[in-house]
């Protein structure tokens, strides 16, 4: 299968690992612990747990089944499917260009800090708060976010089997011993009980009903980059005889699993300090190194730490890439040009230099750099891509989605998915489609537009 002369992967378990790549990264390591914290622990993982069955597995599956039963990325997908439905392709192709605009900062950030680790090996340890406050205000920072999306690109052009697949095949086996060993070292310092108590047991949240889900909406979307062209592109590039039941199952526990993992390395240490669950950014990079300077053998978790960091946000970085390029590519193959990957590539890469830079310069709202830079009152450039994205475009694209293969033309993916498998979870997935999965979205994105409203009233 050459797929148009895009690539394809060689095997099952690289298409796995690449779409638990594109998955597990930022959202996992980063906003699960601390959305988690601000939404009560317990009740914002059991809101998020009912999201992940009864929305985040009928449209991971859906999106696998489009992108394989088309061969093609999201708009001409969207297209093939029903052509009043084009634009949804579109929506859900900007959606990694929103994301891929400050996904290498963070990447960039997590490189320096990785370095910073080394250093602790020989003594040199660093304040986390002025650290990270340096972080963000020094303009050294660009080179650090330009070497990760070099790094990126670099793997990207590699194309689908010996770049990507290559890269993720070694990468996310190597995330997860990580994380497990961060886990039982976190869960073994002494008051660490508390913090998997907060995590797994009920008790009484002072956060809303509709607050928790709409941070646990956002999150999943984010966490499983659904809706962001990422899944149908990977879809597009697998081989017909996979079974795409298991493999959407596996995607959406394996993406659950990380997160887990990572809030339980979050968590406990948090509970085993004396710090506040709901720190923002700042869980990972102000807290953890906290923790880290003061823990038994904190250079070598450090290291570990950040090293989970690196691979979890370069994973993610080619997935959103891969997303945008392959609909570019699709475009390409459709006015009779080459898919030449080189120049599509340079094109998404441009764009992320631009987003970056922005995202970078403006230091989370810190510096005055883009100040004037402040849409529909979202208080700095990072807000803004990830309000866009992963607040509205992505649950909008998903309810569109629902809409389009619920009711427009129910069946759709039906004998895709049957060509490889039973399609055991066919009932579920009709109901889940058609009623459940649009009604929770609509509340994602009502409540997240009413948040936009009171931040540009404030």
């Amino acid at each position: 299968m050459d797929n148009q002369n895009k690539g394809s992967f060689n095997s099952n378990f690289g298409f796995l690992m690449a779409s638990l790549g594109s998955a597990v990264g930022l959202g996992n390591l980063w906003q699960f612990p601390y959305k988690l914290g601000m939404g009560g622990g317990f009740t914002f993982l059991v809101i998020y747990l009912i999201l992940l069955i009864v929305v985040g597995y009928p449209l991971v599956l859906s999106e696998v089944a489009i992108g394989r039963k088309s061969q093609k990325a999201a708009i001409e997908a969207y297209k093939e499917i029903h052509p009043g439905f084009k634009f949804n392709g579109v929506l859900q192709t900007i959606v990694p260009f929103f994301l891929i605009a400050f996904y290498c900062t963070f990447g960039g950030f997590v490189i320096k800090y990785l370095i910073k680790s080394l250093g602790m090996f020989a003594g040199n340890y660093f304040e986390p708060e002025s650290a990270f406050g340096e972080t963000l205000t020094s303009t050294s920072s660009v080179l650090w976010v330009l070497l990760f999306l070099v790094l990126t690109v670099a793997i990207v052009l590699g194309g689908v089997a010996e770049g990507i697949e290559r890269f993720c095949k070694f990468a996310m086996p190597a995330l997860f011993v990580i994380l497990v060993i961060m886990v039982v070292r976190s869960c073994t310092l002494p008051g660490a009980g508390e913090g998997l108590k907060f995590l797994f047991t009920p008790h009484e949240s002072e956060v809303g009903f509709f607050e928790v889900l709409k941070l646990a909406g956002t999150q999943m979307f984010f966490s499983l980059s659904l809706a962001s062209g990422c899944l149908i592109a990977y879809g597009s590039y697998l081989d017909k005889k996979e079974n795409l039941e298991k493999d959407s199952v596996i995607i959406t526990c394996g993406d659950t699993c990380a997160a887990l993992l990572a809030a339980m390395v979050m968590m406990p240490a948090c509970a085993a300090y004396g710090i506040p669950y709901a720190k923002s950014a700042g869980l990972a990079f102000v807290v953890m190194p906290t923790i880290f300077n003061d823990m038994s053998g904190g250079a070598f978790f450090a290291f570990l730490f950040w090293l989970l960091f690196f691979f979890a946000c370069l994973t993610s970085s080619i997935g959103m890439m891969e997303g945008g390029i392959s609909a570019i590519l699709d475009s390409r193959i459709k006015a009779g040009k080459s898919a030449n990957r080189f120049q599509v590539t340079m094109i998404m890469a441009a764009w992320a230099v631009v987003g970056n830079l922005m995202t970078t310069l403006d230091g989370l709202g810190a510096r005055e750099t883009f100040s004037w830079f402040r849409p529909f009152g979202i208080p700095d450039v990072l807000d803004f891509w990830d309000v866009l994205a992963e607040g509205i475009l992505m649950p909008l694209s998903g309810l569109i989605m629902a809409i389009l293969i619920g009711w427009v033309v129910p069946h759709y993916i039906d004998d895709e998915v049957e060509s490889s498998s039973g399609f055991k979870s066919k009932k579920f997935f009709n109901f889940c489609i058609k009623w459940v999965g649009p009604l929770f979205m609509l509340l994602i994105i009502i409540g997240q537009i009413q948040s936009i409203i009171v931040n540009r009233s404030v």
